[in-house]
């Protein structure tokens, strides 16, 4: 990172993903956080900032459409402040259609893009701003689909992503585990599928217990196939992790899959987890559906 200038993160997505959670986790963090800051008084602010509050170093913005001339300013601002030194990550949020449908219809908001187009139907608000916000979507570092993420779980995984900040030449990973009938984690860089190993789910005294539990993790991790898969996995992990780096990637999401997200997935994580660690990397672990069963 540039001397004296602060990490910028950007926190944008489609209206009703989650944007607000993000923001309180990131003041949490102890984030300088600002919702909503107009993208033409972004230059101006961060001068002020690097010139007058030395201290701080970290932001978090809330940027969306309900500033109107979002769209149309922020590709050249951004790319005149990363000249300048600044280094931005952009983390958009999204879920699917129907969720989001049936987020607005349970807490009776207005829908932004509708209220800025005299759109009437709500679908037709949502497709609406989906279309605007392509272009930024693919400029984004992160895609976080928040659809079977519960509001805490949201913030716990902003948590444990970024309760340290890593430098631009380390990696920081996330292991994520989740159960197959919840959904795949469109945020994952890389899946991996263990439901062909031993399930203690069948087992009476296991299946109320989950992957952290010192019984589970044993039991899943002690099966000659488990130990086998981890030992060969984590051979190929360490190979592939120095190509990422040399490829200037600052975050890759693991996500380790059963199929409830209860038992294997959850013991398995933890174990490659521990096992990246030992090797330097930063890493968070994260069991998205840990408590779904």
């Amino acid at each position: 990172m540039t001397a004296n200038k602060p990490h910028v993160v950007v926190v944008t997505g489609l209206s009703g993903s989650g944007k607000s959670t993000a923001i309180k986790a990131f003041e949490d963090l102890d984030f300088f956080c600002i919702d909503n800051l107009p993208v033409p008084l972004l230059p101006d602010f961060l001068s002020l900032v690097e010139k007058d509050m030395p201290d701080i170093q970290k932001i978090a913005l809330g940027i969306d459409i309900r500033e109107r001339k979002f769209l149309k300013d922020y590709d050249s601002i951004f790319k005149g402040l990363e000249k300048k030194g600044y280094r931005f990550e952009i983390i958009f949020l999204e879920a699917a259609t129907e969720i989001l449908q049936k987020r607005f219809s349970q807490t009776r908001r207005i829908h932004p893009a509708g209220a800025a187009t005299g759109e009437v139907l709500l679908l037709d608000a949502i497709h609406n701003e989906r279309e605007q916000l392509k272009a930024l979507r693919s400029r984004a570092t992160r895609v976080v689909d928040t659809g079977s993420l519960s509001v805490h779980q949201l913030k716990a995984f902003i948590t444990r992503s970024y309760s340290v900040l890593v430098e631009k030449e380390m990696l920081s990973i996330l292991v994520l585990s989740f159960g197959f009938k919840y959904g795949l984690p469109f945020e994952a860089d890389m899946v991996m599928d263990v439901r062909f190993l031993p399930n203690p789910y069948f087992i009476d005294e296991l299946k109320e217990l989950d992957g952290c539990n010192s019984e589970v993790s044993s039991w899943v991790l002690q099966r000659e196939s488990t130990q086998e898969f981890i030992r060969e996995f984590s051979v190929l992990l360490l190979k592939l992790l120095p190509r990422y780096v040399a490829e200037g990637k600052r975050y890759l999401t693991l996500a380790l899959g059963c199929t409830g997200g209860k038992h294997r997935s959850v013991a398995i994580g933890n174990e490659i987890a521990d096992r990246i660690a030992e090797q330097g990397y930063f890493v968070n672990v994260f069991h998205r559906d840990i408590h779904n069963e």
